[in-house]
């Protein structure tokens, strides 16, 4: 579900990208001090954006650097790091424990299990540094699994719940001015990603039989009616950011909502459009 919300790169000047890998590698060197190397494997852009977000709400010292790693041997990248650079990297792996014991629990992958067992004790310390962050993503995991295992609840009542997890993320530090702002925000965004991934995974789920918010709906969208409801759910989450007191890295805020969390959806459009194309000439040919 996680990893719509990126940057558009093509959109982004020369420094905006340095900026931005900066901000990933950070993230990355995090995980590895943080949580050892293993964890590394369950980074993401999303948490990236989180960083760039609490960063540009709250201004914190930095500290910048370069280096080699495994993946970029060839010559040394720039990255930097401040507090809420360790923050998402302790929410990146509680995250995926979580969705590595779903793996398991659901499908029974047994690589799910060897994961959730690798972060198990990271997890532990996690929860005893951010307590209401992991009860909120336990509470909403639970309400999920039953939202998803029956026929009583609308289909709003999936994205709703992961809005309330992602919004608990998005608050730090219990902040009396800016954390309700912060937590709409993170509600938002939350509530799109669910939709976006239920928009993209819709055929699959289909034809798995997994959940699928959208199968609950009497008449089936279409691809415009789709876009619509998209654009509404990210205007939302685009209104309640610009609320917010930020410059710093504010154009690669908005270039991630206004045009990179697009860029996966267009890519499943693209797919589907060659899928029908190559159906329709194969009944041509017949």
């Amino acid at each position: 579900m996680f990893g719509f919300v990126v940057a558009n790169a093509n959109a982004l000047s020369p420094e905006q990208s340095e900026r931005y890998r900066g901000c990933y590698c950070g993230l990355c060197r995090a995980l590895k001090r943080r949580h050892g190397n293993l964890s590394r494997l369950t980074l993401n852009y999303d948490m990236t954006f989180l960083i760039l977000l609490l960063s540009g709400m709250y201004e914190p010292e930095e500290r910048s650097s370069s280096a080699r790693c495994a993946v970029h041997p060839a010559r040394r990248r720039l990255y930097w790091q401040n507090r809420f650079t360790d923050y998402a990297a302790d929410m990146n792996v509680a995250l995926a424990y979580h969705s590595a014991l779903d793996d398991y629990r659901d499908e029974k992958k047994l690589l799910g299990l060897a994961e959730a067992r690798q972060l198990r004790r990271h997890y532990g310390f996690i929860r005893e540094r951010w307590p209401r962050q992991c009860r909120t993503i336990e509470d909403c995991l639970q309400r999920l699994t039953e939202i998803e295992s029956s026929a009583g609840f609308g289909p709003d009542a999936a994205a709703n719940c992961f809005g309330t997890l992602m919004g608990e993320l998005f608050v730090c530090d219990e902040d009396s001015l800016w954390g309700p702002r912060l937590r709409a925000l993170g509600e938002a965004l939350g509530r799109f990603i669910y939709m976006m991934d239920a928009c993209v995974d819709l055929e699959r789920d289909r034809k798995s039989g997994s959940y699928n918010p959208l199968a609950l709906l009497r008449e089936e969208l279409t691809d415009a009616e789709k876009t619509d409801m998209l654009k509404m759910l990210i205007g939302e989450c685009s209104a309640e950011f610009e609320h917010l007191p930020i410059v710093q890295d504010a154009d690669i805020l908005r270039n991630v909502l206004y045009s990179g969390v697009w860029t996966q959806y267009a890519a499943a459009l693209r797919k589907k459009e060659r899928k029908e194309q190559k159906g329709e000439d194969a009944d041509h040919g017949k």
